[in-house]
C-alpha cells in the first residue's frame, strides 16, 4: 500500500554526476512506495511540468519536496514565499565546509539529509544521515560482457571525472611501472575531461614507461555497468569526494576495489581486507603494493565479499525505505 505522499525531487542540473544518478536510482523503489515525482532537467524519467508542479505545491495533499543543489532550493522557497505548503528536505552532497548562502538554505529546510559519518558529524547542523544506494539487479557481476577496443584480458579500472582531485595521477604513477610485467592486463579510466593539460600530463607518464598498449583513455559514457562487470580490479584514488557512488556501484558488479582512506564513504563501505582495501590518498607506493599483491596472487580478490556488502547495506532499496522515514517525520 503506498504511502499517503507526494514526493518531487527536483534536479536542475546540465551535466549528469553522481547527484544524478543517485536520484534516478532511488526513483523506482521511491515510487513503488509512494507518488513520487521528477522535477527539472538533465536527468533521466518522466518529469513534471511546470504547470504540474505549482498545481501540486498548492493542492490540500501532503507534499515533500525534496532538492539537492542551492539553486534548487531557491526555485522551491519562493513558491513557499507565494504561500505554497510543502515539507522541504534537502541533501547535503558536499564533504567541504558549506558556504554562508548554504547555510542560510539549509537552515530554511525543514529536513537536511548528509551522506556519511563525517559529514553528519562535520555540517554543523542538525541532520539526518541516509546513505546512497545503487540498484543492486542493474549493477551485478555478468560474464562474458566485452567492451570495445580493450585488447587484454585482465581489466583495472577507474572511472569518474578525469581531474586532480580524482588522483589519477597517483594511479598512473603506481601503476604505470609495474604495468610492463604484466602483458595481460590494461588500466581502463573512463570519464569526462575537465582540462585537456591534466590529460596529457597522464599520457606523459603512460610514454615514459613505455605501456601505451595497455593504457586506455575512454570518455565518459552510459554504458558504465559493461566496465564494471568486464573489470576485476577497481581504483577510486580520489583526494576528495561528496559521496564515491563509483565505488558502490563497483562493489556491487564484483570488482576489488582498492580506495583512499576517509575520502567520501570509502572507510564505511570498505573493511580493510574483508570487502576492499584501502591506502592513504596521495600514496603512490601504498597504491602500488596492494595492486602489485593482487596481480601476483598474494592479495585476495574480493569481490564477492563486496557484493554481499552491498547487498547487505547499500542499496538503492534500503535508501528509500531510509529517505521515507524522513519525509514522514
Amino acid at each position: 500500500m503506498k504511502e499517503d505522499l507526494v514526493i518531487v525531487h527536483t534536479h536542475f542540473h546540465k551535466r549528469r554526476t553522481g547527484v544524478t544518478r543517485s536520484i534516478e536510482n532511488v526513483m523506482p523503489y521511491l515510487k513503488e512506495m509512494s507518488n513520487t515525482y521528477l522535477y527539472g532537467y538533465g536527468i533521466e524519467g518522466s518529469k513534471l511540468t511546470k504547470s504540474q508542479f505549482k498545481e501540486i505545491l498548492f493542492s490540500d495533499k501532503k507534499v515533500v519536496v525534496h532538492c539537492h543543489r542551492n539553486n534548487e532550493i531557491i526555485k522551491v522557497l519562493w513558491y513557499r514565499l507565494l504561500g505554497a505548503k510543502f515539507k522541504l528536505v534537502t541533501t547535503r552532497h558536499a564533504e567541504t565546509t558549506p558556504s554562508s548562502l548554504t547555510k542560510f538554505l539549509l537552515k530554511k529546510s525543514d529536513e537536511v539529509i548528509t551522506l556519511t559519518s563525517s559529514m553528519h558529524k562535520k555540517l554543523g547542523l542538525k541532520n539526518t544521515i541516509v546513505s546512497h544506494g545503487v540498484k543492486t539487479d542493474l549493477f551485478q557481476p555478468q560474464k562474458d560482457v566485452k567492451i570495445k577496443d580493450v585488447l587484454q584480458s585482465n581489466i583495472i579500472l577507474c572511472a569518474g571525472r578525469v581531474r586532480e582531485a580524482k588522483g589519477q595521477k597517483v594511479l598512473l604513477e603506481a601503476l604505470a611501472p609495474m604495468l610492463g610485467g604484466f602483458g595481460d592486463w590494461a588500466l581502463v579510466v573512463v570519464g569526462k575531461v575537465d582540462k585537456p593539460d591534466f590529460l596529457q600530463e597522464l599520457k606523459k607518464i603512460v610514454d615514459e614507461y613505455g605501456v601505451e598498449k595497455q593504457v586506455y583513455f575512454i570518455n565518459e559514457t552510459t554504458d558504465i555497468v559493461s566496465y564494471y562487470q568486464v573489470s576485476k580490479i577497481l581504483v577510486t584514488p580520489s583526494f576528495s569526494e561528496g559521496f564515491s557512488l563509483v565505488c558502490v556501484e563497483g562493489m556491487s558488479c564484483g570488482n576489488t576495489v582498492i580506495a583512499t582512506k576517509n575520502v567520501g564513504v570509502h572507510s564505511e563501505l570498505i573493511t580493510e581486507g574483508e570487502t576492499g582495501y584501502l591506502f592513504d590518498s596521495g600514496d603512490v607506493n601504498g597504491l602500488a603494493t596492494i595492486v602489485n599483491k593482487i596481480l601476483l596472487g598474494d592479495f585476495s580478490e574480493l569481490g564477492k565479499n563486496a557484493r554481499k556488502e552491498v547487498l547487505t547495506n547499500w542499496s538503492a532499496k534500503k535508501e528509500a525505505k531510509e529517505l521515507l522515514t524522513v519525509y514522514k517525520k
